[in-house]
């Protein structure tokens, strides 16, 4: 039985803590429609982003089929040989396969860091040919590009993707409640979510050599990251007091982030905690993280509760899809010669302008 998440002082209690750190929240009453189950989660969920930015999630209802299948799809598709990979090699609207770098990004290199050590390959919301914004060429909304000769691939993918955008759009009422609004406030803008799933495959690094980095220490830039309970381990996240946390494999757990826009919208309330993945298994390592955000068109503006006089709105308004832009032209080497608004229009912040970013 979890502990109540209210002291009598009225302040807020930890959930159980993973590793004496990283909160474990339950959704299952909740997502079942038991009464109060709402108010509970998010309330832990508050804890969570105030104290740590992680949070593991349990009883999320993804099937372990799904999560098991999609692994394996991952690993079939790394399986191929290269000239296949790059027959879908990635694009200006960050679909598709991206090989290891060959030179640091600014974030790694400001670190004294080389490329990070992990291949991906980027999907988003599938759409057909005559969809608008595919005729339009708007950014970031084409078709997917789908290897030729990996049977039943698509229909995995895909069938995750569908499941975490539902389980997404269940979890933004508990975020709404956290933050002290209405549960249905950010309903609207998470409709059809902006949203990616990386498949990624992590060879094995020489621990020894601390230039190296499966992915180099970063925060995400959105709102809300999920990964999957994961067999072989890498991920650490750094711990408000400046040390790093290994963050173990909980078993039907999946491990939950925010990112910068949830730190920038909630007017710094909730953290965007720096973390990195080192594969020092032994084995090559599949990570299948997927990034729920709102859509392009929402305004990115401070929330109601998370402003006052004495706590003034630290940004100005933007529109996510801008943010989202700007986040990969400075990022991404593909994405580099991309005509994105200018640093000054974004105002990202420290945060998101620090040796953290990714």
């Amino acid at each position: 039985m979890q502990p109540s998440i209210q002291s009598v002082s009225g302040q807020p209690v930890a959930p159980p803590l993973i590793g004496g750190e990283i909160p474990l929240i339950d959704v299952s009453a909740y997502l079942a429609g038991v009464p109060g189950a709402a108010e509970k989660a998010a309330a832990e969920l508050r804890y969570a982003f105030e104290n740590v930015g992680f949070y593991y999630l349990a009883g999320h209802g993804v099937p372990q089929k799904l999560i098991d299948d999609t692994y394996a799809a991952a690993a079939r598709f790394h399986a191929q040989p290269m000239e296949a990979k790059l027959a879908v090699k990635v694009d200006e609207h960050n679909i598709g396969y991206m090989p290891i770098a060959e030179k640091a990004p600014p974030n790694a290199a400001a670190q004294g860091k080389k490329p990070s050590q992990n291949e991906a390959y980027f999907l988003r919301r599938e759409r057909d040919a005559d969809d608008p914004d595919v005729i339009s060429g708007r950014r970031f909304h084409a078709r997917n590009k789908w290897p030729a000769e990996l049977p039943g691939f698509r229909e995995t993918a895909l069938g995750y993707i569908a499941t975490l955008e539902k389980l997404c759009q269940r979890l933004v009422k508990l975020y709404a409640l956290a933050l002290d609004l209405p549960e249905t406030y950010f309903d609207a803008c998470f409709a059809r979510p902006h949203m990616i799933l990386r498949m990624s495959r992590y060879p094995q690094i020489d621990g020894a050599d601390e230039s190296v980095e499966s992915l180099v220490p970063h925060t995400d830039s959105g709102f809300m990251t999920l990964l999957p309970p994961n067999k072989v381990q890498g991920l650490s996240i750094l711990l408000p007091d400046g040390r790093w946390m290994d963050a173990p494999g909980i078993e039907n757990a999946f491990v939950v982030n925010g990112g910068d826009i949830l730190h920038r919208w909630s007017n710094e309330r909730f953290l965007s905690t720096p973390h990195r993945v080192r594969n020092v298994s032994g084995q090559v390592r599949y990570a299948i993280p997927f990034f729920c955000d709102p859509d392009h068109d929402t305004m990115i503006e401070c929330l109601p509760s998370c402003q006052s006089a004495e706590k003034p709105a630290k940004y100005p308004p933007i529109k996510f899809g801008d943010y989202a832009l700007w986040f990969a032209a400075q990022r991404y080497g593909h994405m580099s010669k991309v005509q994105a608004p200018s640093e000054a229009e974004i105002a990202p912040g420290e945060r998101a302008t620090s040796r953290w970013q990714a």
